[in-house]
């Protein structure tokens, strides 16, 4: 029989994770610190997962002041061998999974042709697509087994939807990673429907983390200029939107790619 997630029937507590376990890859910075920042904050417990352990263990500690049971992990989600090392970390940690947030990703900029023997493009699509695949594949099962039923949150970007900037900016690896995990978070919505596990994703458009660096001087000022809520959003407010996606409130929520773009998609 499916494992049918209830309806919240009351707002006490509907926005409640505490006591969830959480897995964040690339959370010891940028938008995956903020996503493991909130879920601390609202009581969760979070395995930090990134490619350099003293980070990751670095992270952890400050998420510890919240707390809750913080560790880390090293991970590097382009490495079947280090996702099924990081994933038995994980679980030697916590008896179980209930949330977990793909946030792992890199971009390049050039012209396809100019990438020299493709080594951007499979960089970057070993990454960002095939990397939350990969931490799917090691963590779901388990969660399956455990018959909890759970949370997977893949982070995207509105570069998934739209070109803006591609002339003067090109990034196709980036954005075609990312128009693909959309659709794999659609196919596994169903996948994973039956067993209660909710699949989503956000896509973030201007926010302040490590790829800002990879935006042209003009950027910024244009953005904000432009966009409807004239700023860059904070990695925190993706972490809400996560904890949203991840509480009893957002239960009924599955298969969607939710914007978090202050409205830059409107005049993309």
């Amino acid at each position: 029989m499916p494992i049918r997630t209830p309806p919240i029937l009351t707002m006490t507590d509907a926005f409640s994770v505490r006591g969830l376990n959480v897995v964040v890859t690339g959370g010891n910075r940028g938008i995956g610190f903020g996503i493991c920042a909130a879920y601390a904050q609202c009581g969760a417990n979070v395995a930090v997962l990134c490619r350099d352990r003293a980070k990751g263990d670095a992270a952890a500690e400050k998420l510890r002041s919240y707390g809750t049971v913080c560790v880390a992990a090293a991970c590097d989600v382009a490495s079947d061998e280090s996702v099924r090392a990081a994933a038995g970390e994980v679980f030697g940690a916590f008896p179980h999974v209930d949330v977990l947030v793909n946030n792992a990703g890199i971009s390049t900029v050039s012209e396809f042709l100019r990438d020299r023997d493709l080594k951007g493009w499979h960089e970057v699509i070993n990454t960002n697509l095939n990397g939350p695949a990969r931490m799917l594949y090691a963590i779901v099962p388990r969660m399956i087994e455990a018959g909890r039923g759970g949370s997977v949150i893949n982070i995207s970007s509105i570069g998934g939807q739209a070109l803006g900037g591609a002339r003067t900016h090109p990034m196709p690896p980036y954005h075609v990673s990312k128009a693909a995990l959309d659709m794999f978070t659609r196919n596994m919505a169903i996948e994973l429907g039956d067993y209660g596990i909710r699949v989503n994703a956000i896509a973030p458009g201007p926010t302040h983390s490590d790829l800002d660096r990879d935006l042209p001087p003009d950027a910024f000022e244009k953005f904000e200029k432009l966009m409807p809520m004239h700023r860059f959003a904070e990695p925190i407010e993706i972490g809400a939107l996560c904890v949203f996606l991840s509480s009893p409130a957002g239960n009924q929520i599955t298969g969607t790619v939710l914007v978090h773009d202050g409205g830059l998609l409107l005049i993309a």
